[in-house]
């Protein structure tokens, strides 16, 4: 109950090949175990697993993966980080604070997309980018910032290194 066959995404779906494309190419065989932050039905995850061979799991509170799909129902928080080699947060919703700071102890790659990073500020996504670089200068954590070439403003991303 709550899998789906048939996948209707929202948004460009270039995003789940392109992101995975990308971490195969800056990871390859060096890492195995990802989560797959808000990853909502399973899109990306099942491209990295299928296409890369790599252990993927949807972190995400709501249950509506696709068939295949490993997954845990419930919120993502950042002491869960220790159980995988890298973190994506794909457009990750209310869990991108834990996503970032996930970058204390594991590789992360994020594309925020609204800002649940700092409510008390109307931040879009490159001034986003620009708060959650600071964050990551103050806790001395390398990073580089990536554009995606899938459509839409929410395609700025930040990888963070270990």
């Amino acid at each position: 109950m709550g899998r789906k066959t048939q996948v209707k995404c929202n948004g460009d779906d270039s995003r789940f090949e392109e992101v995975a494309s990308f971490v195969h190419s800056r990871f390859g065989n060096s890492i195995k175990y990802i989560a797959d932050v808000a990853g909502g039905q399973g899109m990306l995850s099942r491209i990295l697993n299928k296409k890369y061979n790599y252990d993927t799991e949807v972190i995400d509170p709501r249950h509506y993966q696709v068939v295949g799909v490993k997954n845990r129902e419930c919120e993502y928080k950042s002491d869960m980080a220790g159980f995988y080699d890298l973190i994506i947060g794909l457009h990750p919703d209310e869990a991108i604070r834990d996503v970032v700071e996930s970058a204390k102890t594991r590789p992360v790659l994020v594309v925020p997309c609204c800002n649940f990073w700092d409510r008390t500020k109307k931040l879009g996504t490159k001034e986003m980018v620009v708060e959650i670089s600071k964050w990551l200068d103050e806790n001395k954590i390398k990073y580089e910032i990536v554009t995606f070439k899938f459509k839409g403003p929410k395609n700025i991303g930040i990888l963070t290194y270990r």
